[in-house]
């Protein structure tokens, strides 16, 4: 049986802004605090259930470090923290409602994962974090 990855079109920057309505400069902002960090940065789309039809992984390398999901003038952030990882969000700086979302998550064996609307820049900052503290050195 194979597993290939499924990608999918990237979206044109008309096509994506009018998705992500008031919230296109929360995209850009995201996606290029990330990049600052983690470069070189890749998008890469692929086929979501979700209204949009898409999603972009922000990739470095053979790693997801967050998921970016356009919704009818929203965006939706996931993010997926191993053990380790957990562990230092839960004694970071990040808002309570993140760490309770964390806390609440399900573990799996890749991780908790969480999803959440990313509404200002203070959202951008914890994406940031979030990054930060899911590829720190162990």
């Amino acid at each position: 049986m194979s597993c290939a990855v499924q990608r999918t079109k990237a979206p044109s920057e008309v096509e994506l802004k009018a998705a992500l309505g008031k919230s296109a400069g929360l995209w850009a902002a995201i996606v290029e605090a990330v990049g600052r960090a983690f470069p070189p940065l890749e998008l890469e789309w692929r086929p979501s259930k979700l209204e949009f039809g898409r999603m972009c992984l922000l990739r470095q390398k053979d790693r997801t470090l967050v998921y970016l999901m356009p919704m009818a003038g929203q965006l939706l952030v996931g993010v997926v923290l191993g053990q380790r990882a957990y562990e230092l969000a839960m004694d970071s700086t990040l808002p309570e409602a993140i760490k309770k979302m964390l806390s609440d998550a399900r573990p799996y064996a890749e991780g908790r994962g969480i999803r959440f609307t990313a509404k200002s820049a203070k959202d951008v900052a914890s994406v940031a974090l979030l990054v930060k503290l899911k590829t720190a050195p162990k």
